[in-house]
């Protein structure tokens, strides 16, 4: 035993024996994860500047990352194809309840401010005027919704919307379907769709793409403000990679050539963020599984009761953290 000890301390000696082997190489390559709410080829024409340019800021390569639906970069980040991606505040959630995610930033929009709208538009020429107008025609209309982790196309219209008049948008419309926003804003203006539910900033990327589509647009709801699109990394990135990603980020857009990178986003910049701005996002989840536990009629009262009880604990709990941080 002694003459071990004896190897192994003149090994530390002449540095044969360290640590390195446990520390964390440094990060070389990185996949980005951009949400389906358009088309991968618009998206990729939009972001890949400012990609090429992060790519260059850090040292670290930047590779593009695309699935058909908002769950494929959600899983993409769990099972570690993704490291950190552009999200919708409820598929940054799921992200962060389901696949070690941690929100780092979030946008700023073109005129300063730090949210968007949920919007239901139909075509200009369309006789309905409002939420009224589609609540009490919604037999007869064909409607479209986003992807279901999408904030602005399924989770803040479902409960501003239609939660309050006691409306399913899945099963109480003549037709529902479900697609990206450009899609839905293109089927309304092609009259293919009666209403639909799309996020106020895919108008604005409509409006300087296909101006004469957006043209053809009339809305007639907006939701409250939402809280704007946070970026999200995962949490086992490494340390020195975070600050370069967040450092690039936090200083983007100070030239015109990074500002008209951003214009095509619809964006000015990025402000740090955390995990506490999806709070919100997780009141109005919590608020519609309370409103389907209430009308789910194959529960017994004690397991209602008991399900329902769960839901206002985590209600209170998300509303004691609210307090606590003003």
């Amino acid at each position: 035993m002694n003459r071990r000890l004896a190897l192994t301390f003149s090994l530390l000696a002449t540095g044969l024996l360290t640590q390195p082997v446990l520390a964390q190489s440094p990060t070389k390559e990185l996949n980005f994860g951009i949400i389906s709410t358009e088309s991968s080829n618009n998206l990729k024409a939009a972001w890949q500047p400012l990609l090429d340019d992060m790519q260059k800021s850090t040292g670290i390569k930047i590779n593009t990352f695309f699935a058909p639906d908002y769950a494929g970069v959600i899983e993409g980040m769990r099972f570690n194809k993704v490291q950190l991606a552009w999200m919708g505040n409820k598929s940054a959630m799921e992200a962060v309840d389901r696949a070690q995610g941690e929100v780092f930033a979030k946008v700023v929009n073109l005129d300063g401010t730090q949210g968007y709208h949920s919007l239901m538009i139909v075509h200009k020429d369309s006789p309905l005027r409002s939420l009224d107008d589609v609540i009490k025609a919604r037999a007869g209309l064909n409607l479209g919704l986003g992807d279901p982790n999408s904030t602005s196309g399924t989770l803040v219209p479902g409960f501003y919307a239609f939660a309050p008049s006691k409306v399913d948008p899945t099963r109480d419309f003549k037709r529902t379907v479900r697609a990206n926003h450009e899609t839905n804003i293109l089927a309304v203006a092609a009259k293919q769709v009666d209403v639909a539910a799309v996020a106020s900033d895919g108008i604005e990327r409509m409006k300087m793409k296909m101006p004469e589509k957006a043209a053809e647009l009339r809305e007639v709801w907006r939701s409250p403000l939402i809280a704007s699109d946070p970026l999200v990394w995962r949490k086992d990135v490494d340390a020195d990679a975070k600050k370069k990603i967040a450092d690039f980020f936090a200083s983007y857009g100070r030239d015109q050539r990074e500002k008209d990178n951003l214009k095509t986003l619809t964006y000015s910049g990025f402000v740090r963020s955390d995990n506490a701005q999806l709070t919100p996002i997780r009141q109005l989840a919590l608020a519609a599984e309370r409103g389907k536990i209430e009308a789910d009629a194959n529960l017994s009262a004690e397991e209602k009761s008991r399900k329902l009880q769960d839901v206002e604990r985590r209600l209170d709990e998300l509303g004691r953290q609210t307090a606590s941080a003003k």
